[in-house]
């Protein structure tokens, strides 16, 4: 599965989809764009494909990943320094780097129901990135995507710095709280 904001580089799986970052994640696993690029394309698309739910399937993945890497690469297996599975997994509670990277974007957060009501896979996309250095110009497109905004919210944020802020319509004015 790949969303629509990550298609134009995901497609062709010369980049890491969410759907594989996510188990990686599950698995604890850093794996670098340098050793994903050294998998084959068939390879990658089991990575995307293959089953990460259950203690079997986890298990099976790591190990079809660290066979991938001692295999296709010469760096060594990285773990990651920490999971961070509670904070895409909790549909109670929005992490604080989603609200945070919203209010950098100059648009409205989910609100708890709407976090509540996306899918995991969603709710891991958004923070991861929220987190990220380089891919949050993402982050308004996959609130897009994800029903969270309106179809042209965020678009226009910063784009004339001329504009009078008091002036400016308002990115929060139609949203609901």
């Amino acid at each position: 599965m790949l969303f629509d904001f990550e298609r134009d580089f995901a497609a062709s799986l010369r980049c890491i989809p969410m759907i594989a970052r996510q188990k990686l994640d599950i698995v604890g696993i850093k794996l670098s764009l340098r050793q994903w690029s050294r998998f084959s394309r068939e390879e990658r698309g089991s990575l995307a494909d293959l089953p990460c739910e259950t203690e079997q399937e986890q298990a099976a993945y790591s190990e079809r990943v660290a066979r991938l890497i001692a295999l296709r690469s010469d760096e060594p297996l990285r773990p990651l320094a920490t999971r961070g599975l509670e904070a895409w997994q909790k549909g109670a509670q929005m992490p604080d780097a989603v609200r945070m990277q919203a209010q950098a974007d100059g648009i409205a957060p989910p609100t708890t129901a709407q976090w509540a009501a996306l899918q995991p896979l969603q709710r891991f996309a958004l923070v991861k990135l929220a987190r990220s250095k380089h891919e949050n110009e993402n982050f308004v497109p996959a609130m897009r995507e994800f029903g969270l905004l309106p179809p042209h919210a965020g678009l226009l944020h910063n784009a004339d710095p001329s504009i009078n802020p008091s002036q400016a319509p308002s990115a929060h004015g139609h949203l609901p709280n």
